[in-house]
């Protein structure tokens, strides 16, 4: 039999982590690749209302980012199983994993109706877009500090909470908009993807408080 080096090597790292104090780097690196496929996401969201991408095939598009998500967290919650030191409860962790998870499948499902609606003029879903990438560059910046400067990531996560916000009163400007015009076929079907991007700053702020509850509880 052939002897597992690189298995053996791990867990030689994850014990001499527990005993200098370290955490588990592989928890981070995970949730960092979650957040960079939901980033990709979202710019390609963005890049597809600009016209730069056509509709067909940022879903296509948006089906290979989704599959390097679903990997990422794959990855972490494997990673939970063995890990001895980890950042934040594994609760915490895994509400944070998900709540990432919650950003790119609704980002995958505007991108999905937006193929399939065709809605005229979506431009004006840029600021919206715009919010949710600085919402995940700031849940980035959280999950790097959190070895790193433990002090700052309360101030990440609400940055990222304000984010979440702000899409939220971008979607009630939206709706009242849309509700101020005549109701036709075009105007429900831009309703649905302007409360798509809302559900996405939903997940974003869901995001900022695991990640916040966790590092108080440290």
């Amino acid at each position: 039999m052939l002897f597992d080096w690189g298995g053996a090597v791990k867990r030689l790292r994850r014990i001499r982590d527990l005993m200098t104090g370290r955490m588990d780097s592989a928890l981070t690196e995970a949730l960092l690749g979650q957040l960079a496929a939901t980033k990709e996401g979202a710019w390609l969201a963005m890049a597809m209302i600009g016209g730069e991408v056509g509709r067909t095939g940022a879903h296509e598009q948006m089906r290979v980012i989704e599959h390097l998500g679903d990997e990422e967290r794959a990855s972490l919650i494997e990673e939970l199983k063995t890990a001895v030191v980890t950042p934040i409860d594994r609760e915490d962790l895994f509400r944070l994993s998900r709540a990432i998870d919650d950003v790119l499948d609704s980002l995958r499902d505007f991108v999905r109706e937006s193929h399939l609606y065709r809605v005229p003029d979506q431009i004006r879903f840029t600021p919206m877009l715009d919010q949710v990438i600085v919402g995940i560059e700031a849940l980035e910046s959280a999950v790097r500090d959190l070895a790193s400067r433990p002090s700052a990531v309360a101030r990440d996560a609400l940055e990222a909470k304000k984010t979440g916000g702000a899409i939220r009163r971008m979607y009630q400007y939206e709706i009242s908009r849309i509700f101020s015009a005549e109701l036709t076929a075009d105007a429900m079907k831009e309703r649905e993807l302007v409360r798509r991007l809302e559900i996405v700053g939903v997940a974003i702020g869901n995001a900022a408080d695991a990640i916040a509850d966790g590092a108080m509880k440290r």
